[in-house]
């Protein structure tokens, strides 16, 4: 059996995301259980060169739906800042998953071969759809995914490897 664009892409892209939106709501109900501020954990970061928790859910969205828009219109970018609290972040990667479900097999599958370009300040660095989705966006989102996951553990919320797997997709 052939293994589809959708398949690699968009059915992984909803098992993380799925599963970020489920540690991340994990997280804020420890948050509440501890007496700890949700909004404390956005700016913690692993260390003091990395991005904050808030980056990381920013750049889960970004390249999870963003990037499947960006194959369609041709063109990635890096992802805007947002000062958005924990229950912001949230519903952002709830309303990114959301969105994911709502692609269709087809009109992803219609974007292999197309052109995207990557542009970063006056870098320009061209991908075909397939190449981008797979070996950019998808390791940002699972890096950017696990980042977030380990801050929250770092922060003492009681998440384990279940909970960044998500939903898999086994044999019935």
């Amino acid at each position: 059996m052939a293994i589809s664009l959708y398949d690699v892409s968009v059915r992984s892209m909803l098992q993380t995301v799925g599963a970020v939106s489920a540690f991340v709501e994990k997280g804020r109900v420890w948050c509440s259980e501890a007496g700890v501020n949700p909004d404390d954990v956005v700016d913690m970061r692993l260390a003091a060169d990395m991005f904050p928790f808030r980056f990381q859910l920013l750049s889960v969205v970004h390249h999870s739906i963003n990037a499947m828009e960006a194959a369609r219109s041709g063109v990635f970018g890096p992802p805007a800042p947002q000062e958005l609290d924990y229950a912001g972040l949230q519903a952002l990667v709830a309303d990114a998953h959301t969105r994911l479900k709502a692609l269709s097999e087809d009109e992803v599958n219609a974007l292999e071969g197309r052109e995207v370009i990557f542009k970063l300040g006056q870098a320009q660095i061209p991908f075909t759809a397939e190449g981008f989705l797979m070996s950019f966006s998808l390791p940002n989102l699972h890096f950017h995914a696990a980042t977030a996951y380990d801050i929250l553990r770092q922060k003492g919320a009681p998440l384990g490897k279940r909970d960044y797997l998500g939903a898999m997709r086994i044999r019935s």
